[in-house]
């Protein structure tokens, strides 16, 4: 998979995608992450690539021009699966979309800055528009970060241990169980019993019954 990543800030990119998980991907050729910074397409020669919003108002807009000659350069070099608008009030990222996003191979996205980008960028060059979550940040890029991460750990090969991603919280549309190591006995503290038995049938009952448990108290709205 290859992601393109269009952004005012490249440095706030650089460090989670050299580390962990998001390095191995790299590393092993199943992930390929390049982060390309807006003012190359800026209007002047002084790097200008956001303006006063129409109709007054506080907060500067990215303009058009930047956006459109930057995607259009980069979508004559590839054909792009999905072209990826990073905003609030776009759809909300979920656990299903990661896994949909995972199977395409070329992915541009658009982190937004200020008071966002110019609606005709949106109306007329995204194909989707993603959310991490109700609140406002300063920016996209770490937005950008979270969905990169969330889709490049499901590629195949990137985890070491390939089933691991399959029993992640709401795979299945329900939390993952608790989960214990040693030592079995901590400050009076014990591993349940069942975890010890090697019965690995019992033990499936009981990670499935906790996670049921763990999801009707804690999201409720999940439907399982």
């Amino acid at each position: 998979m290859r992601v393109d990543i269009l952004t005012v800030l490249p440095e706030l990119l650089k460090s989670p995608f050299e580390h962990s998980i998001m390095k191995r991907a790299q590393d092993k050729g199943l992930l390929e992450i390049n982060v390309h910074h807006l003012r190359k397409w800026a209007v002047n020669e002084y790097g200008q690539v956001d303006d006063y919003q129409y109709g007054g108002g506080a907060g500067m807009v990215m303009m058009c021009e930047p956006l459109a000659k930057a995607i259009e350069e980069l979508s004559g070099q590839r054909k792009y699966d999905e072209i990826i608008y990073l905003t609030p009030d776009g759809e909300t990222l979920n656990q299903k979309m990661a896994n949909t996003l995972s199977l395409k191979e070329n992915i541009l996205l658009i982190c937004g800055h200020y008071k966002g980008i110019d609606e005709r960028i949106r109306q007329h060059f995204v194909s989707k528009e993603i959310s991490i979550g109700d609140y406002v940040l300063s920016g996209g890029e770490l937005a950008a970060a979270v969905l990169v991460d969330t889709i490049g750990r499901l590629l195949p090969g990137v985890l070491n241990d390939e089933t691991s991603a399959l029993f992640d919280s709401f795979q299945d549309n329900l939390l993952a169980p608790p989960v214990y190591t040693r030592p079995e006995d901590f400050r009076g503290w014990k591993v349940p019993d069942i975890l010890l038995s090697g019965d690995h049938k019992k033990i499936e009952e009981w990670r499935h019954e906790q996670s049921l448990q763990r999801t009707k108290e804690r999201r409720p709205g999940i439907s399982g």
